[in-house]
């Protein structure tokens, strides 16, 4: 079962409001979070996690990080984590 994309919504911003605007999470947490802790489950929410931080992402919600630094939500590859804008 695809969580609807309001709970992707409220997992993703849920965990970055528990975390602060400080740190960051893997978006496998929410993954996790959505479908549970077999690989199996979560495994195939990683693309509808993806979608929803580059969603997000573009309405300043949260911000896609790369080796700590923020990353162009439509221009990234590889590991990243997920955080609340920091006030800098």
């Amino acid at each position: 079962m695809t969580p609807s994309a309001e709970q992707l919504e409220e997992t993703l911003m849920g965990l970055a409001a528990a975390r602060g605007p400080d740190k960051t999470f893997c978006p496998s947490e929410a993954a996790r979070a959505l479908g549970g802790p077999h690989p199996d489950s979560w495994g195939p929410l990683m693309v509808p996690v993806r979608r929803m931080a580059v969603r997000l992402a573009h309405e300043g919600r949260i911000v896609i990080y790369r080796k700590g630094k923020p990353v162009d939500p439509d221009d990234f590859k590889g590991v990243y984590r997920l955080g609340l804008p920091r006030s800098e």
